[in-house]
């Protein structure tokens, strides 16, 4: 019998996840960072209804990097 060193399967899952993660966790965040800068640019130019929508937008995306954060906590802790 040969040992078996690494899970490959449990391997795959892991670089899988950490790369679905790493590019959602981005792109949430880069979606928050945007939704700011255009509610700035947008309320200095009198455009209150479409700033409004880009700072929910924007508020969105935190509150998406938030959630991660905290699932990834939670899931950290009870494996």
């Amino acid at each position: 019998m040969i040992a078996t060193i690494v899970h490959t399967d449990e391997l795959l899952q892991t670089i899988a996840a950490s790369l679905i993660a790493g590019i959602g966790v981005t792109f949430a965040s880069s979606v928050g960072i945007w939704g700011a800068s255009q509610f700035t640019e947008l309320s200095r130019n009198g455009r209150t209804v479409a700033a409004t929508a880009a700072a929910i937008v924007g508020a969105l995306g935190m509150l998406c990097v938030a959630a991660a954060l905290i699932t990834g906590i939670v899931v950290m802790t009870h494996k």
